[in-house]
Formats: structure tokens, sequence, C-alpha cells
């Protein structure tokens, strides 16, 4: 399918940890699009070609739909959204809900882990992600919770990473 040498995988936060939560015009969070965007272009010129999602509301989707703009420019680039449970959008309101099966039709490969959600599979999802890639782009602002444990996670398994600070 893919060489993991050149594929990246992504996390970051979920709108409840975000400054702007849901608010996508505040210009913190334009920033921050356009700093993925930038950063997504330097990651392309050195080489990755496959990209991984795990789908989240928040980073996770900006950071598809930034991989999804460099592939309307680079036709070589591959994303794959890895779904920690095949009922992952089932309580998200119905906005949320389309944009996420959006970005699933232009995906071009699919990983489900598991078909129910389960208190660990959230984990498992970014393990498999990390396990799959060389290289870890972060949107960080330094506090506990699953972006940390990824981060750690990705350094502790020799996976190079690369934090966005929020």
């Amino acid at each position: 399918m893919y060489n993991r040498e050149l594929c990246c995988c992504f996390t970051g936060h979920r709108p409840a940890k975000l400054p702007w939560g849901l608010n996508e015009e505040d210009e913190r969070c334009l920033a921050l699009k356009e700093t993925l965007s930038r950063q997504l272009i330097s990651i392309y010129e050195s080489g990755y070609r496959y990209f991984i999602s795990g789908m989240a509301i928040g980073c996770d989707m900006y950071f598809a739909e930034a991989v999804l703009a460099l592939r309307e420019i680079h036709s070589d680039i591959r994303l794959q959204a890895a779904i920690p449970c095949g009922t992952q959008p089932d309580r998200w309101v119905k906005s949320q809900r389309i944009r996420y099966n959006r970005i699933i039709d232009a995906c071009d490969y699919l990983k489900v882990l598991q078909t129910n959600y389960t208190p660990d599979c959230m984990m498992r999802r970014n393990r498999y992600m990390v396990d799959n890639s060389s290289l870890l782009l972060a949107c960080y602002d330094g506090k506990p919770g699953g972006t940390m444990n990824t981060i750690v996670y990705a350094k502790r398994h020799g996976v190079k990473t690369i934090i966005i600070d929020l």
C-alpha cells in the first residue's frame, strides 16, 4: 500500500481544548490552518507522500483538509483515514458528520480499527498511525491528554516529531 518511511501521521486537539473552540473563523484558527498548510508543503518537499489522519473533530480534520488541498497540486499524495471505531461520528451534529463523510469519500485508504467504541479505541488508533509512519506532525498546547500520549509514544518508538505550538 505505502512506504512507512514516506508516511506522516498527525495528532492534535479537539475543539474543547482549542482556545477558539468551534469558531474556525477566529484568526488564531485561520493562522493555525495556514501554518499546517506551510508545514505540509515542507514535509512534501522532503519526500513524504502518504499521510494519515485520525479523523477527529478539530485539528485532525484541519490536517486532512490541508492534505486534500495539497493533493490538488500534487497528485502523488495519498491520504488514509485511521478510524478508531465504525461508530466514531454517530453522536456528532449533522454538519460535523457531513464534513467527516466528505473527507472520508476523498481518502485513498480507510482503516477502521474496530466496529464499536471502547475506552481504548482512540489510543489504539493513535498507536496504529505512529506504528505506520516515520514522522508525526502534532498541534499541541503542552497539556496532558491523547495528543501528549501520542507524542510520547512516537518519540519512544523513534518516530520523528514536529510540534506546532498552540
